[in-house]
């Protein structure tokens, strides 16, 4: 096993490219956001990963632990067909289907930046050979949910959104734990 990351690391923030192509400039917003997210949970212990804002059960460790697991089923599990990761893979989702919310404060915190690093640096690693396969309109494994075709390029943009949208959860938390803004 991976030794786990010291939270006090300082995660680069490189901003996305603003004249690139297509390929380029997805996975440049994919990384800022990525980054952003990585640089929220750092310096924060077990205590602070599962503070709470509100009546909400959200967390930062839950939002981390969420994102490894998006990491691990688009660019893992539905691109590729492998089973999910550790500790995704024997999880008890029939009990409750936002497990990875909830025991997130039950991991070390060191942990789940080892997990989300792992899912990360799969997931590039994926992508890097569909995209050498089939480009941006290989078509990936259906959704459970709709079983229609979804490109790699729809597979991106979902997951600009879903970083996207966290990183703003990340904002307000992060700032009700010590007052820490921006990015």
């Amino acid at each position: 096993m991976t030794e786990p990351a010291p939270l006090t690391e300082s995660t680069s923030l490189i901003e996305p490219p603003t004249t690139a192509d297509e390929l380029a400039t997805l996975r440049g917003f994919l990384d800022f956001y990525r980054a952003v997210i990585r640089r929220k949970v750092e310096g924060l212990d077990r205590e602070a990963l599962a503070a709470r804002l509100g009546p909400s059960d959200l967390t930062l460790g839950g939002l981390i632990k969420h994102l490894t697991l998006v990491e691990n089923g688009w660019l893992g599990q539905r691109l590729t067909g492998e089973p999910p990761m550790a500790p995704f893979d024997d999880a008890p989702w029939d009990d409750d289907p936002d497990w990875e919310f909830h025991s997130a404060a039950d991991d070390d915190p060191g942990q789940l930046l080892v997990w989300y690093d792992q899912s990360v640096h799969s997931a590039d690693r994926t992508l890097d050979r569909a995209l050498t396969e089939g480009g941006l309109d290989l078509v990936v494994r259906a959704r459970p949910k709709d079983e229609g075709p979804i490109s790699l390029r729809w597979v991106l943009v979902h997951l600009i959104e879903e970083y996207a949208r966290h990183a703003g959860h990340a904002d307000l938390l992060r700032e009700s734990i010590d007052g820490a803004t921006g990015d």
